[in-house]
């Protein structure tokens, strides 16, 4: 079953919520859609991203229609300004809220954010790339990570659980984790210098002891291939501790459906952003 589902009250914002994680917690967890916000075309409407040239104050109007269909306050949203590599910045209650209205005010150079703060609404911004969550329900701590191509080859998602684990005593093995709506290999042509960066580690991965699925890296004649982006950061997961059975994986290709998302890559660059969101200690359990 889908993971991710989908929520749109009449004129509210489309979000996909990851319900399991959300059953008799006071935790909230999610990804949004491109409807129901108030973004003009290319935008077209949900658009929660700051750096496309889309009207600010729409942007803002957008993000805070999100938090209210939330129940939390605009003040959580909390983000980074992601540069497509793998350093996790851990958010601490100071700054909680940065990032939230105008971009200067971003956490600086981080593609993956971690926090044991309640109140705390982590955010990140998505247009094919891999959103990835961690919750440990134990310590009780929270992540997300932003994982394009770079970020998958620097493997983001390992220095997450690794940063998770340091901070604040997590073991891999109760960690949750969930892969939410990205491109897939159906959709995710590339060439030869991004294949010669995904290559090798497919091969440490497959070295390592990874079962790993064939779609991950599909190679044509023509000196191109597919890549399942998803099915790499899976892999990694598990060989950073997580349990296979504890990761969550969305079915949905952000590039076959653009009726629900956008995508960067099927709209040529001209297109909006969706956010990725987690936060712990507000509002009731999921229902």
């Amino acid at each position: 079953m889908e993971p991710f589902q989908w929520k749109q009250a009449a004129k509210g914002p489309s979000l996909f919520y990851l319900s399991s994680w959300m059953e008799g917690e006071a935790l909230t967890a999610g990804f949004t859609g491109r409807d129901g916000g108030f973004s003009k075309a290319p935008w077209q409407s949900l658009n929660m991203g700051l750096h496309v040239n889309d009207d600010s104050k729409t942007v803002v109007r957008n993000r805070i229609a999100v938090t209210e269909a939330l129940g939390w306050p605009f003040e959580s949203w909390t983000c980074a300004e992601q540069v497509h590599g793998a350093r996790v910045h851990i958010v601490s209650a100071s700054e909680r809220g940065r990032g939230r209205d105008v971009r200067e005010d971003a956490i600086l150079d981080a593609d993956a954010l971690i926090t044991n703060e309640p109140g705390t609404l982590l955010a990140s911004l998505y247009a094919d790339c891999v959103p990835l969550y961690f919750y440990d329900p134990v310590h009780r701590a929270v992540g997300l990570a932003h994982a394009g191509w770079k970020g998958t080859v620097a493997q983001i998602a390992r220095h997450t659980v690794e940063a998770m684990t340091a901070q604040y005593g997590s073991h891999p093995s109760e960690l949750l984790a969930a892969i939410g709506p990205s491109i897939e290999d159906c959709c995710y042509e590339v060439d030869g210098p991004v294949i010669s960066k995904v290559e090798p580690l497919l091969k440490e991965l497959r070295e390592g002891g990874a079962s790993m699925a064939p779609n991950a890296l599909i190679a044509d004649a023509n000196g191109r291939a597919r890549i399942n982006l998803k099915e790499i950061n899976r892999q990694i997961m598990i060989k950073a501790g997580i349990l296979p059975t504890c990761i969550e994986l969305s079915q949905m290709c952000t590039g076959c459906r653009t009726d629900l998302f956008f995508s960067h890559r099927m709209e040529q660059g001209k297109t909006g952003r969706m956010a990725s969101w987690i936060g712990m200690g507000r509002g009731e359990p999921f229902s």
